[in-house]
């Protein structure tokens, strides 16, 4: 039995939908998987929830338990259940029957990690879900052309919701409080990993979020771990315009200690960029160029293209 090779433990970061195609991905490669979730929504459902009872966002936790879910007819049931909506016009309407399940328990346990690892349970998922902050983040942003009127005017926007949606440059941005405690689960799982995987997603508000947070970035910056960052197919509304390389460049800019090991990047996003690979390398990084998007030409990841990419890296 000495031949068999142990399967990797595998952190990912992220939110939303981006991290929910990292770790379908992800799932395929190793079932030692723990995501590290954003906790800055502040619209729909979530931002509702948020409001009403003070509690972290569980919109983005959702919907990574979801892509943890057993992959079988009961496992595949539990994750339509955690994404389905309320119809109607009542008060119920919009929200998703998970995000309710997940506040529920939480007023019932008081401790996030245990109403998450409870669900998990509940859900036999692959993996664990964690918050990568103690408490309910902001984010603010500073925009120049946010006001079509004044296209040169710098102003500043809050609110992932609000950054997510934004067509002006996005410039930096930061989290309210400025200096939030990470969940103390979160920053072990970075510590222990073997491989470590940032994106893809909304890169202002789903990416770099996590290296804004001190204990985190710390952990992230100074981990043995193989650090790989998994790149859009195409910018989203708060990078509209961006190349790949400026995608790298505002990484940098906000965490200056962040090295890589690799860049995954579909050819359609790479093509007539010439200074990405050397951006890639300023980091520490390979650029790994892979078809890894779907067959049919959409904006999206193949799972399947992208768990070989992983595999391959991490083996």
């Amino acid at each position: 039995m000495s031949g068999l090779r142990r399967a990797p433990s595998v952190v990912a970061f992220g939110g939303g939908h981006g991290l929910y195609g990292a770790l379908s991905a992800l799932r395929y490669v190793t079932p030692h998987l723990t995501a590290v979730v954003t906790v800055a929504d502040d619209g729909g459902s979530s931002g509702r929830l948020r409001a009403e009872f003070d509690i972290l966002p569980p919109g983005d936790l959702r919907m990574a338990l979801a892509a943890l879910c057993a992959d079988d007819d009961l496992g595949r049931t539990w994750a339509d259940v955690l994404q389905s909506r309320f119809s109607g016009e009542g008060p119920l309407a919009g929200h998703a029957i998970g995000n309710l399940l997940i506040a529920g328990l939480w007023q019932r346990l008081e401790d996030p990690v245990a109403g998450l690892d409870m669900v998990g349970a509940l859900l036999r998922i692959q993996g664990r879900v964690l918050p990568m902050a103690a408490v309910p983040l902001m984010i603010e942003a500073d925009v120049v052309g946010s006001d079509p009127e004044r296209p040169d005017d710098l102003a500043v926007l809050r609110g992932q919701a609000t950054v997510a949606k934004t067509r002006g440059d996005v410039r930096a941005v930061r989290l309210v409080p400025s200096d939030p405690p990470a969940r103390r689960e979160s920053v072990q799982s970075v510590l222990e990993a073997d491989h470590i995987v940032l994106g893809p997603g909304s890169w202002f508000t789903s990416v770099i979020p996590h290296l804004l947070v001190p204990e985190l970035a710390d952990a992230i910056t100074s981990t043995r771990a193989q650090r790989i960052l998994t790149m859009n197919l195409v910018p989203a509304d708060e990078t509209d315009g961006f190349p790949a390389s400026r995608h790298l460049e505002v990484l940098a800019d906000h965490c200056p200690a962040l090295r890589l090991d690799a860049v995954i990047v579909d050819p359609t996003f790479a093509a007539d960029d010439p200074p990405l690979e050397r951006f890639a390398r300023s980091l520490g990084a390979r650029l790994v160029v892979e078809n890894v998007r779907m067959r049919d030409g959409s904006p999206r990841h193949d799972h399947h293209r992208l768990a070989a990419v992983y595999a391959e890296l991490m083996q």
